[in-house]
């Protein structure tokens, strides 16, 4: 062989390598990226004939699809489309739109994922029809109803995690929407119906539970700002603080106060485990501007702040920045100014308390089943971190304890169960209403359920709502449907 030849055939043999290994690149590595294409209008044509697979919850399909008789083969039904919708989202064909688990999981359901090619393949040579296989969500219907019925006639929202796995019991949004009204394939419906969901200013498209408009959690966030002072190595559950009725901010003229407006209590001092049990503000600022927006800044991201999770849908990320002044962090030790929360967020930080200072990762699949009912994927519970110390985490339980028993937190109780819980009345400046919160768990030395519920608007009270008067009773429900109370 010439050198020539020889030449011509090393190149040859390279250009078929490239050549294969791109192909095999995007057939394998990239098939279901690029399926799930919105571009890729062949996938969206072949989805049609194909039956779309269910959306389950407590064995009982919540979405699924039903033969049509127009060109897109199935249409979409939702069932209690309203006490659903913040979970499920809607999917309509017509205008290649979908939202929620519908989209999240749509290779999944629609048979188009790369894990559903051998089951495809068996379907052709079979001859048999093919099918989307189903998402097994780990909702809980009891404690999703619970939520709902709850916050009916609110705009808020309610998440609830089993503590030592991280799923998801319930997630409800309000005010809810019906999904079947923009799942109809006549597009001019659709659009009509989106049109005037968008334009309500009670906004029912937010998913407050894991989005919206991000709220101050209040009070809520004295757990994050307990567990950096018992992390700091500084401070107990009885470490003490000076207790006046008024404290000005470091280096300002202004003073904040307790909700009430007198002392944490009676006496010169209170301690950090009162001040938990009691929702005290000044002394919460005075332990902040101690230990400093960096401490705090740490023990909130170990609990999931300033970042975004995928339970698959995707959260927006609660918020507590950096470079925050004295007098900026002194307000986060009550949970205002630059500090925002989802119900997500703050569900995961009593969790993690609950689950001996290890929080979870949150999801809501539990698994994938074909329509045989085979399982084609289960999905693991994942630990996000630990964000304090099993014995941190004892004690701050038994201060959460003692809010529900002879607290600020006392609507939350449970007869016979111990209810571990922290209350917030978060404000929105000089005027606005108040944003109502409680977050806790129980039972409180075997948690079965962590559950955080945001009221906004005040709860139709302006300022007049408290966390323990509206928020609390509505935590209690749902904390009594896990708990077959």
């Amino acid at each position: 062989m010439t050198k020539e030849l020889r030449r011509i055939s090393i190149l040859v043999l390279a250009m078929f390598l490239a050549l294969f290994g791109s192909v095999s690149w995007i057939q394998v590595v990239q098939a279901d990226a690029l399926a799930q294409n919105d571009a890729n209008t062949r996938t969206r044509l072949d989805s049609y004939e194909i039956q779309r697979g269910s959306i389950i919850a407590g064995g009982v399909p919540i979405a699924s699809s039903v033969p049509s008789k127009d060109m897109y083969s199935f249409q979409r039904a939702y069932a209690d489309p309203q006490l659903w919708s913040a979970v499920t989202g809607f999917y309509n064909p017509a205008l290649g739109s979908a939202t929620g688990i519908e989209k999240a999981m749509n290779s999944e359901l629609s048979g188009t994922g790369g894990s559903q090619f051998l089951s495809s393949i068996e379907r052709i040579i079979s001859g048999q029809p093919q099918r989307g296989a189903n998402v097994v969500l780990s909702l809980d219907p009891a404690a999703q109803k619970a939520a709902y019925d709850a916050l009916k006639g609110y705009q808020g929202a309610v998440v609830a995690i089993e503590p030592k796995t991280g799923r998801i019991l319930a997630l409800v949004s309000t005010p809810g929407y019906d999904t079947n009204s923009l799942a109809v394939h006549d597009a001019d419906k659709a659009n009509a119906a989106y049109d005037a969901l968008r334009s309500d200013a009670s906004n029912p498209l937010y998913n407050r539970g894991i989005g919206g408009n991000l709220n101050p959690p209040g009070s809520t966030f004295k757990l994050v700002v307990a567990a950096a002072a018992l992390d700091s190595g500084t401070f107990t559950m009885q470490s003490t603080f000076p207790n006046p009725a008024a404290y000005t901010l470091p280096g300002t003229s202004t003073a904040v106060h307790n909700a009430w407006g007198g002392t944490c209590g009676d006496g010169p001092t209170v301690t950090l485990a009162d001040a938990i049990r009691l929702s005290c503000n000044i002394p919460m600022a005075e332990l902040a501007a101690q230990l400093g927006d960096d401490a705090i800044h740490a023990a909130a991201e170990k609990f999931g702040f300033n970042k975004s999770f995928s339970t698959p849908l995707d959260s927006t990320a609660s918020r507590y920045p950096t470079g925050l002044d004295a007098a900026q962090t002194a307000l986060t030790g009550f949970g205002q100014g630059q500090v925002i929360a989802t119900p997500l967020q703050m569900a995961m930080v009593s969790a993690g308390i609950a689950n001996g200072g290890d929080v979870m990762n949150p999801r809501m699949v539990d698994q994938i089943l074909g329509d045989d009912l085979s399982v084609q994927k289960k999905f693991d519970d994942t630990s996000f971190g630990q964000a304090m110390t099993q014995d941190q985490a004892k004690a701050l339980t038994a201060a959460m304890q003692a809010s529900v028993s002879s607290g600020a937190a006392q609507g939350a109780r449970i007869d016979g169960v111990d209810v571990a819980g922290k209350t917030g009345t978060a404000e929105n400046g000089d005027t606005n209403p108040y944003t109502l919160w409680f977050t806790g768990f129980a039972p409180a030395s075997n948690p079965e359920i962590a559950v955080a519920v945001v009221v906004e608007n005040g709860g139709g009270q302006g300022q007049s709502g408290s966390g323990d008067a509206i928020a609390s009773p509505i935590a209690k429900k749902v904390m009594e449907a896990v708990l077959n109370r």
